[in-house]
């Protein structure tokens, strides 16, 4: 869950950064190779935190030192000097140093943190280092200090009105799904700051800690001493805690604590990694978990994706054919107004790219009486996802041509996030419910 940066520069002037990065790291020079680097690293940071990038990669080559931006989800490479390859291993000191590791130490990986200060903003950045045949290379995760709340989840109005009710719920157990770089963390953060007031004691275990949450007690996984997620949430319970957050149930031992943690009046949080919502029941009994263990405990799977949104200045509106929309099995007959694709060109606000930001869109599956009973009998897959569709379950590629109808994203890009499910579960659950015609 890497995109909680996003949203803190959303709003930044980015006009002439480009041009400014060029200008800048191109003094690089040997007259004062120390000062020369100190200013290149920080020229990197400033323009990917400018850029919103969530994630940088600087990469040894054979003859180049690469520097790559992630921004919207897409690694853009960055200009660099010509020259820069023999500072190379200046460059991963300097980047070691700012971030306490030891910069001796080339064998192994490292991880540690950077923190900075931007405008009066406070930024984090998690640092980890690799080992390679041409050096090492250095990627660092940037972590905004945010505000996190439902509304900048922006979840259409069932998904809302259902995440609400659980909420309120005193105990339970709410799994949100989804691959890596999905949001999962976000999704889990928001939830907490929901909950978090006086009346309540909120304690996570993660790892790491991704953001800082005033008023809840984060711990962090730290497996070299056996404080694993298992271990911790078993120290958690001792702790007089409403709700729990548990950044991954990766096991069978993690996963019956957690719900053994919640059927004892605790409202529990955590993520699987699953590819859609009703594969959540699946990945649980898989692990172990007893059938009636996950019907007793488990609120609801929650299952995500992210895609780009449209670029607000410059997205233009386009007329696909009625042929190429059934063949998306997009729902022509929903459509209320225009479809918008991206600008190729771009504009200046979204640094010509077409886009500007990430949107999750989401799909839930609540474990109604009915579906209960399928879980217990040890019902196939393919039965689960017919009682769903009956239940009104709506996937995720569903939601997400919501998203297109609204303007917010293109076709390509839900396609795109739920491509690797579309084949294997939602085309069964449309022909289920009959929205695709042969």
């Amino acid at each position: 869950g890497g995109d909680t940066f996003e949203e803190v520069l959303a709003n930044r002037d980015l006009e002439g950064g480009d041009a400014e990065m060029k200008e800048e790291i191109n003094e690089i020079g040997d007259d004062d190779a120390e000062a020369s680097v100190v200013k290149f690293v920080n020229q990197i940071l400033k323009e990917a935190l400018a850029r919103r990038a969530t994630d940088i990669h600087v990469e040894p080559l054979a003859s180049d030192l690469r520097v790559r931006y992630r921004i919207d989800g897409v690694l853009q490479k960055v200009p660099v000097p010509e020259n820069i390859k023999a500072l190379q291993s200046s460059v991963i000191a300097r980047l070691k140093v700012m971030s306490a590791l030891d910069i001796a130490e080339k064998r192994l990986p490292q991880d540690g943190r950077i923190h900075l200060r931007l405008e009066g903003q406070p930024i984090d950045v998690r640092v980890a280092t690799i080992p390679g045949i041409e050096g090492e290379s250095v990627s660092l995760r940037l972590l905004g200090q945010e505000r996190f709340n439902l509304e900048r989840l922006e979840m259409l109005p069932h998904i809302r009105q259902t995440v609400d009710e659980i909420l309120k719920k005193p105990n339970g157990v709410l799994l949100v799904t989804g691959p890596t770089g999905s949001g999962k963390s976000t999704s889990l953060y928001c939830f907490l700051s929901v909950l978090n007031s006086e009346q309540r004691r909120i304690v996570t275990i993660e790892d790491p800690v991704e953001n800082k949450l005033e008023g809840v007690v984060q711990i962090a996984v730290k497996p070299e001493i056996n404080l694993t997620f298992a271990a911790g949430l078993r120290s958690i319970l001792r702790g007089d805690p409403n709700v729990i957050m548990v950044g991954e149930i990766r096991d069978l031992e993690t996963a019956e604590i957690a719900i053994r943690a919640s059927l004892t009046g605790h409202l529990v949080f955590s993520t699987l990694h699953t590819n859609d919502a009703i594969g959540g029941v699946s990945r649980l009994i898989d692990m172990g978990v007893e059938p009636f263990l996950v019907t007793a405990a488990v609120r609801g799977f929650l299952a995500q994706r992210l895609v780009r949104r449209l670029c607000l200045q410059c997205r233009q509106p386009t007329q696909p054919t009625g042929e190429y929309l059934k063949s998306c099995g997009f729902p022509a007959h929903r459509i209320t107004g225009p479809i918008y694709r991206a600008n190729p060109a771009g504009c200046e606000a979204c640094g010509h790219t077409g886009f500007r930001g990430r949107v999750a869109i989401y799909e839930i599956c609540q474990l109604t009486p009915k579906l209960q009973d399928l879980i217990v009998r040890g019902a196939t897959r393919q039965e689960m996802v017919r009682q769903t569709i009956a239940d009104g379950f709506r996937s995720l590629r569903d939601y997400g041509w919501d998203k297109v109808i609204g303007g917010v994203t293109t076709i390509e890009e839900v396609i795109s996030a739920t491509d690797d499910i579309f084949d294997d579960e939602a085309a069964q659950r449309e022909a289920v419910a009959g929205m695709v015609v042969d």
